[in-house]
């Protein structure tokens, strides 16, 4: 299934597009300038057989989506090394594609054709913490575990959390403004990073990392960068405020029968839990019975609903906290609001609940293929996603019970509190008229909504020939402009984005 998945995706990624004429093709001495300039350990050659394989995973996104062709991956050490890497390769017309953990789902962090690949696998320090403002500065390749790990030793936190986190790249949160599941309660990137380092495609280093929560003077442009996915420079450095570790973390579970009761749930969330509501994920029937199909797992609650609710609170008392979740829990299901709930009695079963909703993407990567999609839609229209997408499928004559249908079936789940819906078309096969059916479909779907197409995982390749279903032409002409001040020779990341 998974072979079948990059076959499709990879020829239909690349179908309308040809290599840039522009850009010059890897040469030997190009290879050998790279290797006076970094050394021979940090340089991988693909011209030859054993480092043709050697790079496979560097060509290949982690779902085997989209695939290039790179010859050449770069390990840069340090800023320094980045800036006379792209300083070169501006001069002699070498595109280039930054790349971290390469965890993306949009074909962002992967060469289309024969881009070379700069991975900032071996920029890992972490530069400096302090203590009192809870900023901390890293280098873009400190993977995100390990800098929510090294926080923890000194009462912090991370104020970004994903399924990704250990193989994740601090650089490529930031370059595509990652989500993650406390945005409700830290905010996003654009409110929690400081200041930024950042090399442009000519080599000049950019130098604005300010551990300031205030510093109002002039154009804010670390801005551009964060959610850039790497087309404007290379963020090598970043400066963020990181929250104190809360003191006491409480979880409920609970199911609902319809998705306004869901709506009402968060309305009574946010009015009874407040301050300390750190969490509201929604889950579909079907994502849980994909989770309970790859576990075995006994289910939180006895019976089985259509919708469910995880709710996280994180404060400094834990009695306070945990009678304050009971109170919400027993409001709303004497209200009718929720059928039934539990509250987790200790970290074990934090733990537990927490993986009905963060082993979703893993169970469905084990049921085969999947059609991933990450929407922003207004709160009232958020899950009409799932049952509109199903019903075009039917109509299509693609969804069904048997084997005879290449679809089986269409399920969401996603963060409440932003409004973020992660919808997934579960499929047997992988087949044109499935991904025809669906796109444009869904995007034209989503802006009659007055939705986004893109909520946290990016444009990259997938989605950049819809990107004028949630921008305007003066948005992308402004967005164009940028791109061409920043980089006149369209050497970063190109066939992306815009």
């Amino acid at each position: 299934m998974a072979h079948r998945l990059a076959h499709t995706a990879s020829t239909g990624g690349k179908r309308h597009l040809e290599r840039d004429a522009r850009f010059a093709r890897l040469r030997a001495e190009h290879i050998d300038y790279f290797r006076s300039a970094l050394g021979s350990s940090d340089v991988l050659d693909g011209t030859t057989l054993e480092g043709s394989l050697e790079l496979t995973g560097f060509n290949e996104d982690w779902m085997g989506r989209y695939k290039g062709n790179s010859q050449l991956v770069l390990r840069p050490r340090d800023t320094s090394q980045v800036s006379q890497i792209l300083a070169y390769c501006n001069d002699n017309n070498l595109a280039v594609v930054p790349q971290g953990g390469n965890t993306g789902l949009v074909g962002g962090s992967v060469p289309v054709f024969d881009e070379i690949i700069i991975s900032l696998s071996n920029m890992k320090r972490i530069r400096d913490f302090n203590q009192v403002s809870g900023v901390l500065t890293v280098d873009a390749g400190v993977v995100l575990e390990t800098a929510d790990l090294y926080l923890a030793e000194r009462q912090h936190i991370f104020p970004l959390d994903l399924g990704a986190k250990g193989s994740c790249h601090v650089g490529g949160n930031i370059s595509t403004n990652a989500g993650g599941l406390r945005l409700l309660r830290y905010g996003s990137l654009h409110g929690n990073v400081l200041g930024i380092e950042a090399v442009l495609p000519n080599g000049t280093v950019v130098n604005d990392l300010s551990g300031l929560r205030k510093n109002n003077t002039g154009y804010d442009l670390k801005h551009l960068f964060i959610g850039g996915e790497g087309t404007l420079g290379i963020v090598t450095g970043v400066s963020l405020v990181c929250p104190p570790k809360p003191k006491a973390v409480n979880v409920a579970f609970f199911g609902l029968p319809t998705y306004d009761h869901v709506q009402s749930a968060f309305q009574e969330a946010k009015l009874r839990l407040g301050e300390v509501l750190s969490a509201f994920e929604m889950m579909d029937s079907h994502s849980q019975d994909y989770v309970h199909r790859a576990t075995q797992f006994k289910r939180p609650l006895e019976t089985q609903h259509d919708f469910y609710c995880l709710v996280e609170t994180s404060g400094s008392i834990a009695n306070h906290d945990y009678e304050k979740l009971e109170g919400f829990l027993d409001h709303v299901m004497t209200e009718g609001i929720v059928s039934d709930g539990v509250v987790a009695q200790d970290v074990s079963q934090v733990k537990a609940l927490w993986h009905w909703r963060e082993g979703i993407a893993e169970a469905l990567s084990k049921a085969g293929g999947t059609y991933k999609y990450d929407l922003s839609i207004p709160h009232k229209d958020l899950y009409q996603v799932v049952k509109a997408t199903e019903a075009e499928l039917v109509a299509s004559n693609l969804l069904g019970a048997t084997d005879d249908f290449p679809v089986e079936s269409v399920l969401g789940y996603g963060h409440m509190g932003d409004m973020n819906i992660h919808l997934n078309v579960v499929v047997r096969r992988y087949s044109d008229s499935v991904q025809n059916c669906l796109e444009p479909w869904i995007y034209a779907w989503t802006q009659q909504h007055n939705g986004s197409i893109s909520a946290e995982h990016g444009l990259g390749l997938a989605k950049k020939p819809y990107v004028g279903y949630s921008k305007d032409a003066v948005m992308l002409d402004l967005m164009t402009q940028v791109k061409k001040l920043f980089d006149p020779k369209g050497i970063m990341n190109p066939y992306k984005f815009i």
